[in-house]
């Protein structure tokens, strides 16, 4: 199922699809922040931004207006 990483909850994985990249902050993408790899949302703070992910083993925070501009494919 397709959908933005914002929309996972605690513990799904999916893997990256596309975003544009005209909105990503570049510093995400020089992290593995591509499609192809895949995102773990790991921990989501108390008032729901940021989120805190693993993609490709490195761990990072981004904020939920970011994450809904990335579209993952969800693993079952």
């Amino acid at each position: 199922m397709q959908t933005t990483i914002d929309k996972l909850q605690k513990g799904q994985k999916g893997t990256i699809i596309s975003f544009d990249i005209e909105m990503i902050p570049l510093k995400l993408i020089e992290m593995g922040c591509l499609p192809e790899n895949e995102v773990e949302v790991v921990q989501i703070a108390p008032l729901g931004d940021p989120m805190y992910l693993t993609i490709n083993d490195t761990s990072l925070a981004i904020r939920k207006e970011i994450a809904s501009r990335i579209f993952v494919e969800t693993h079952p």
